[in-house]
């Protein structure tokens, strides 16, 4: 089985090009946190908000060769890129460094020489296929499931248990196959049979090129394997229903969903022995492995590994492999023109295996106290307008009000970085050994969380790298958490307008606070223990509001004959509206004390404060990276993140006196308003 933490509720923000650092005391946005050139002032707002706001910047901004998308995220990301580059290669040539500073250069000089890896050729891949190869049995085969490194046709992991936040459980599902989702397998569109074709071509060129047997034949058996997986296999939307993917199973009831898997031995293997029950997330997708794990010859499964093992591998392997898979995972799937440098994707490497080392060096250099202060100010404004509105919405009866309010009060906000790092002086890096240190990282990450297993939950942990240019909400510890690089403009400026920060980065909280009350997160008690603690009248009226939200996302149609899927990205869709509202409440709050403020640039603040929420999702995307998206995120294109969340919020008609007939009105009984 492939190790894999379950994401139940995080989000992703988006992304501008960042000029040149501003003057002391200036913001680094044109006067107040904006760029006006990049608006579009031919649109009427109240046609389509995104446009106006970004029209300009859509118009003349093109995407890197090297690149899925452009906008802020895409931007700061590759800042942060470079920032951490100058930390790895100085640890790589110096000789007075630690012992985690050698673990850090040495796996990135390791990544890096390329000449080494050319020379070595398919050498090191040679003991993880000769483990392949020698698997005479299928208890051979379920061994090498449950190593890291090597694919499963299901996934197991270690959370903490959704009804028991405080202790860990192990979970096991669907994994992911070698296409993003299972719609790449079995939708018969023109795209889709044309990505399938691709797909084949790729795996008889990585066959070929790592010399294994099989050919053709060998893909074609390959893609059978996947596709009858695939059919089994839940579509995304429904692996959003929390209380349908929580099904705690002992080992005994396990083994009689899916007995080929041999359970009690597989698990011990795994080091997972002593679980007495295992959340299974999608019960029929692991009976339809089972059935096809018994089903298909030992001899497809050992083609499947070896093929997944190389392809999974390959950015450590010879460039015509590494090419390979950029050309059908990235140019054929998503659109990208040119393999990115070598340098980033090192950067990449290592933040995956030593990342939070990285980021204890990141934070020293990159994180001012500053923003953690500003931050601390912007999250309990944003909490108090929270309770404001939980406190005299309509539709809520007292007792669920009463413990919506105690859930807030108890949401824990995570500013910055960890305060303590994993401790990696027990992972071996080997300089000259790239694959071999990715294997070892992969082995000391699912040690890491086995020696966790036995122990209460440690609240104290991170699912991101200070270096990381996101945030999310975790709904089973109700904590916030905000890495240091996200806090930058144009989502957080120290020297913006308070509308600017109000709107970008206030959203962005409110987004992570919305995901607590979202439809997964509602679920969700202070402490993190799914329970149910609405009324049924509060929860209906609820789903009457949310129902709306997901009718007017399935309308939005970015492709001829694609739609938005309004039930899967229900979630984001939540966080952005509820985010909205709740920042500009906290908005007025700030205004309220500290006075209206003048006009800047002919705009008002509640102007303002708009544009700057339409300036943080100020991205666009490959048209094959976006139909992927559509497919498998939980969260809706930028424009849509916007032009659907504007037309919800009753001060955006107002300030930018939007009609009816303009072509995002809605009438006011046809608005969302949850919080």
């Amino acid at each position: 089985m492939k190790f894999k933490m379950l994401a139940l509720a995080t989000a992703s923000l988006m992304a501008v090009a960042v000029p040149a650092a501003a003057q002391p005391g200036k913001p680094v946005y044109g006067d107040w946190g904006y760029n006006s050139a990049a608006m579009d002032q031919s649109v009427k707002p109240g046609d389509d908000f995104w446009a106006y706001v970004n029209g300009t910047w859509d118009k003349k901004t093109e995407i890197a060769a090297d690149r899925a998308s452009a906008g802020p995220f895409v931007t700061l990301s590759d800042q942060a890129e470079k920032d951490v580059r100058q930390i790895v290669e100085q640890l790589a040539n110096d000789p007075n460094r630690d012992h985690l500073g050698q673990q850090i250069g040495d796996y990135y000089a390791s990544y890096m020489d390329q000449a080494a890896i050319e020379a070595a050729g398919l050498a090191p891949l040679k003991p993880y296929l000769g483990e392949i190869d020698s698997a005479k049995s299928r208890a051979q085969l379920l061994s090498l499931f449950v190593k890291p490194g090597f694919a499963s046709p299901v996934d197991v992991s270690i959370i903490p248990d959704f009804k028991n936040s405080e202790r860990y459980t192990a979970i096991a599902g669907q994994a992911t196959l070698g296409m993003p989702s299972r719609e790449y397998y079995l939708d018969d569109s023109a795209k889709m049979k044309a990505h399938r074709a691709a797909y084949r071509d790729y795996i008889v060129t990585i066959e070929k090129l790592a010399g294994l047997p099989g050919g053709e034949a060998a893909a074609d058996r390959i893609i059978a394997l996947e596709t009858a997986l695939s059919k089994a296999q839940w579509p995304a939307a429904e692996r959003r229903d929390i209380d349908k993917i929580y099904n705690p199973m002992t080992p005994a009831e396990l083994s009689k969903l899916a007995p080929q898997f041999s359970w009690t031995s597989t698990l011990a293997e795994a080091g997972l022995g002593s679980a007495k029950s295992v959340i299974v997330t999608e019960p029929s997708a692991v009976a339809g492995a089972g059935k096809i794990l018994a089903s298909t010859p030992l001899s497809t499964w050992k083609e499947w590994l070896a093929f997944r093992f190389v392809s999974d591998h390959a950015s450590y392997l010879p460039k015509a492999i590494d090419d390979a898979r950029f050309g059908f995972y990235s140019k054929e799937l998503s659109g990208v023109q040119q393999q990115r440098d070598r340098w980033k994707r090192g950067v990449s490497a290592v933040n995956g295996a030593l990342g939070e080392g990285v980021g204890e060096i990141y934070v020293k250099t990159h994180y001012p106290a500053e923003s953690e202060r500003q931050m601390t100010e912007l999250i309990d404004n944003l909490r108090a307008a929270y309770r404001d509105r939980i406190t005299n919405n309509s539709w809520m009866d007292d007792a669920t009000r009463k413990a919506a309010i105690e859930k807030l009060a108890a949401f824990e906000p995570r500013i910055g970085h960890p305060i303590k790092y994993i401790d990696y002086s027990s992972m071996k890096v080997v300089k000259g050994d790239p694959l071999g240190n990715a294997m070892r990282a992969g082995e000391f990450d699912w040690n890491l969380e086995l020696s966790r297993f036995p122990k209460p939950v440690d609240r104290t942990l991170w699912g991101m790298y200070p270096q990381t240019i996101n945030a999310y909400y975790n709904p089973l510890a109700n904590q916030i958490t905000f890495p240091a690089a996200i806090l930058q403009p144009p989502f957080f400026d120290p020297n913006a307008d308070a509308a600017a920060n109000y709107g970008a980065i206030g959203a962005v909280i409110g987004h992570e606070m919305g995901h607590g009350f979202d439809d997964e997160g509602r679920k969700f008690d202070p402490k993190g223990n799914l329970r149910d603690w609405w009324s049924a009248d509060a929860a209906k009226l609820y789903s009457q509001r949310t129902d709306k939200l997901v009718k007017q996302y399935d309308a939005f149609s970015p492709f001829p004959g694609v739609n938005l899927n309004g039930k899967l990205t229900l979630g984001e869709n939540l966080g952005d509206l509820s985010g909205v509202e709740a920042a500009y409440a906290a908005y007025k709050m700030y205004t309220a004390k500290h006075g209206e403020p003048p006009a800047i640039d002919g705009l008002t603040g509640d102007q303002r404060f708009f544009i700057a929420y339409a300036q943080a999702w100020q991205g666009k995307d490959r048209e094959n990276a976006e139909r992927q998206q559509i497919l498998t995120d939980p969260h809706s294109p930028d424009k849509y993140r916007v032009n659907g969340i504007v037309r919800n919020v009753d001060a955006w008609y107002k300030a930018f006196n939007v009609q009816p007939g303009d072509k995002l009105y809605l009438p006011p009984e046809q608005r969302v308003h949850i919080w």
